[in-house]
């Protein structure tokens, strides 16, 4: 479905299909490493392009509700396709932004698992994701191979939002040996009401501990 979709939207800019099973499938379920992902768990999917991690991630645990959250008309519109397409059940997906997702009183520290994947610095995903997670959920950030420059002066950051990391899962991709870092973070506390803040802002003042 994706392939034949990019034939007319950019979807995703992967088109081989051994770098795309390695570099989308296989990455997605990567997070089944890092946590448990049990029956009636409820999972976010924030900036969730053409469905990764979140709709691999339902395949392989199809007991646990799964929500995309993606920017993108034209992916959402794919999204709900592929749900439709697929028979897939108790998932859905969400035409807004990042920064909007965690203002929604519905979804406000909702979540047990949050998942992002190659959507922005730590900084600025920890000010995404972790509003919407609930106290004793999971924070899933999905990293490369420069994530040591991202974890300088987090904690402080992460405490502000609520939070604490709870473990880091590293390991390598097969065939490609490309690094993988998944950043688990745990919410300790409610996350101040303030964030997140309004749409951009995130990106222009990623919180340093001020």
């Amino acid at each position: 479905m994706i392939k034949e979709e990019n034939k007319r939207k950019n979807i995703t800019s992967i088109e081989d299909e051994k770098e795309f099973a390695i570099k989308h499938f296989i990455d997605s379920i990567t997070c089944l490493k890092a946590v448990s992902f049990k029956d009636g768990m409820t999972l976010i999917d924030i900036g969730t392009g053409a469905g990764f991690p979140g709709i691999p991630l339902k395949i392989c645990r199809p007991g646990i509700e799964v929500i995309l959250v993606e920017s993108q008309a034209k992916k959402v519109g794919f999204l709900l396709k592929v749900i439709r397409d697929m028979n897939l059940i108790n998932i859905s997906a969400i035409h807004t932004r990042a920064e909007e997702i965690g203002k929604m009183p519905r979804y406000r520290e909702y979540c047990d698992l949050v998942t992002a994947r190659a959507v922005a610095e730590f900084r600025v995903l920890a000010e995404y994701c972790l509003p919407v997670v609930k106290i004793g959920g999971f924070f899933l950030a999905m990293k490369g191979p420069k994530l040591a420059e991202e974890l300088i002066g987090i904690d402080k950051t992460i405490t502000i939002l609520g939070g604490k990391i709870n473990k880091i899962v590293n390991f390598n991709l097969p065939i490609t040996g490309d690094e993988r870092n998944i950043v688990v973070v745990e919410k300790i506390k409610p996350t101040p009401e303030k964030y997140p803040r309004r749409p951009g802002i995130p990106v222009k003042k990623p919180i340093s501990g001020e």
